[in-house]
């Protein structure tokens, strides 16, 4: 069942087997996994159905270090979680981004890719990719919609991922909703786990609405699954026994924060410039692709130059737009009805951001309709040349030049972290601080994907590529914004004074305190990290399913 903490009518507090804060892709998958058991399970989520400003405002904090960042804009509280804006991105990761590599210090997952493939398995049927579609290490089947270009292996590869047509709130709120065994809270914050006076078992959580509204969840079992960045904020609030936070007996919480950075590595100017961006679209006509293809950088080429794995995409940039089309598209934005829907408005904000950095603006001015259709029957004939064009499977529009945009991985950090800052939210909880730092490593990735990336790809449409003075001077500052992968900041290792969470996702010397999502990733190579995160869940539950049978057959409440 679903219910809304801000009811009076709802119960204050609540005893389930199992607690699971966030609905995200991460905590659905979870308590999915337990419909239809006798496994009672309460999912705590901090939003409503749809995305409302008040709730958003608690994501607000302050940010310093080597690059922007925009945490209010990056993530998104609401059933279905950040994922309600993500583009469907599915892709493995590979033992190559999952192994020590020498030359990044702190890189090393417990777990290799064979650990993971029985769970990938599961996560693609989550994720409802068509089976269809098989995978392997780093990337799906194809064929892709168009042939990609011919890479040189030793430097660039074409790696293949799946698109998820889903959204998960919309996809499983029904579930949700009709499960006997499954409470959903929203609009339920959760403000602390009180711990034992040993600090070894989370006793009980304590949640609070906007309103004002307090009571607690008692479960045998917890697992935050609340995202990289509240994941380690719940566990430096949760201070009550443990003064610097649960978990963090070593000072690792928090820590190791990563993104994937992107930034602009050049243009390519080119008389055939779709040569090099039409086999990388994503939609082609209407249609979303449901395999497409990437350009990522060689696993030989990340060893020889001993850098960071990465990729690099080819955007067309539309030259000038013919003025019919301009009209044909101001008719169509005219017709769309003016949203004032706070949801909807909120997810164009947080779009707008994810895609353009923090300065990004909101919508456009909604065009007159009584004009642009006047303009259309002036300028049908472009109309009639774009439909001629775009049967032929070509570009409606020349494009003036194809923008290179690297995206990457980011070197584990010690001193790029979240801490909580002295500024608090509307529920009286420390908001959060973040530094994210870049290393040398970080920079000199950069360049090698623009040295290694830019004359090949304008060669192949005949072009020439100009990088951006950022991406071959050292000495500048890097342009890159973050993607909103946030990650690492529970990262997982066998060895307690390395990592916070096992191989299993449990917290080191907490018994019944379990972490899902990036937070546990040690390193994430350049992957859609979704794809990862659901399969970690889903292998998550396997084992609660276990330590639950055991608690049950010990009579342990």
């Amino acid at each position: 069942m679903i219910l809304d903490y801000l009811d009076g009518s709802a119960p204050a507090d609540h005893e389930a087997d199992l607690c699971v804060i966030g609905a995200g892709p991460a905590g659905i998958a979870i308590a999915r996994a337990f419909l239809g058991t006798r496994i009672r399970v309460c999912l705590v989520e901090s939003g409503g159905l749809a995305g409302e400003d008040r709730s958003q405002a608690l994501c607000e904090g302050t940010a310093h270090g080597g690059a922007p960042f925009d945490m209010a804009h990056s993530r998104m509280r609401v059933f279905g979680g950040s994922c309600t804006l993500w583009g469907g991105g599915c892709i493995p990761l590979a033992d190559s981004d999952m192994a020590p590599r020498e030359w990044v210090p702190d890189s090393g997952w417990p777990l290799r890719y064979a650990d993971l493939e029985p769970w990938y398995a599961k996560a693609r049927e989550f994720c409802r990719i068509d089976e269809a579609h098989g995978f392997g290490p780093g990337q799906f089947d194809g064929p892709p919609p168009r042939q990609p270009l011919d890479l040189d292996p030793e430097a660039l590869v074409n790696l293949l991922f799946a698109r998820s047509p889903i959204l998960f709130g919309e996809a499983y709120r029904d579930e949700m909703r009709a499960a006997p065994n499954i409470t959903v809270l929203l609009h339920a914050n959760l403000m602390e786990l009180e711990a034992n006076a040993a600090a070894t078992a989370v006793v009980r959580a304590r949640i609070g609405s906007l309103t004002g509204r307090r009571g607690h969840i008692r479960a045998r079992h917890f697992v935050l699954a609340a995202g990289g960045i509240e994941n380690a904020r719940i566990l430096l609030l949760s201070d009550g026994v443990a003064p610097c936070g649960l978990g963090n007996d070593r000072d690792l919480v928090g820590r190791y924060f990563m993104d994937h950075p992107r930034g602009t590595l050049g243009n390519v100017a080119s008389r055939t410039p779709d040569r090099l961006t039409r086999p990388y679209e994503r939609t082609i006509g209407k249609v979303r692709a449901p395999i497409a293809p990437e350009i990522g950088m060689a696993t030989a080429a990340q060893r020889r130059h001993q850098v960071l794995n990465g990729r690099v995409h080819p955007f067309a940039v539309e030259g000038a737009v013919p003025q019919g089309i301009r009209a044909l598209r101001n008719v169509r934005a005219a017709l769309r009805p003016p949203s004032r829907d706070e949801a909807t408005l909120l997810e164009a904000r947080l779009s707008a951001a994810m895609q353009n950095g923090p300065a990004a603006a909101a919508v456009a001015v909604q065009p007159n309709l009584a004009i642009s259709a006047m303009h259309l029957g002036l300028h049908i004939g472009d109309v009639i040349r774009a439909v001629a064009q775009k049967v032929a499977d070509k570009p409606t529009v020349r494009s003036e030049r194809v923008e290179l945009v690297g995206f990457f991985e980011q070197a584990p950090n010690r001193d790029s972290r979240v801490t909580l800052g002295h500024a608090r939210d509307a529920l009286g909880l420390r908001r959060v601080n973040i530094d994210w730092r870049l290393t040398e490593l970080d920079r000199y990735t950069y360049r090698t994907l623009a040295s290694l990336a830019g004359k090949p790809l304008a060669d192949a449409c005949g072009g020439t590529f100009e990088a951006s003075p950022w991406a071959v001077d050292e000495s500048a500052t890097p342009e890159v914004f973050g993607t909103a992968h946030h990650m690492g900041t529970t990262r997982m290792s066998t060895d307690p004074s390395t990592g916070v969470v096992d191989a299993d996702g449990t917290v080191h010397g907490m018994h019944n305190l379990h972490v899902a999502g990036s937070s546990v990733f040690p390193t994430s190579g350049w992957a859609f990290p979704t794809f990862t995160i659901v399969a970690l869940s889903l292998r998550l539950a396997d084992h609660l399913r276990v330590l639950l049978a055991a608690c049950e057959g010990s009579g342990i409440t």
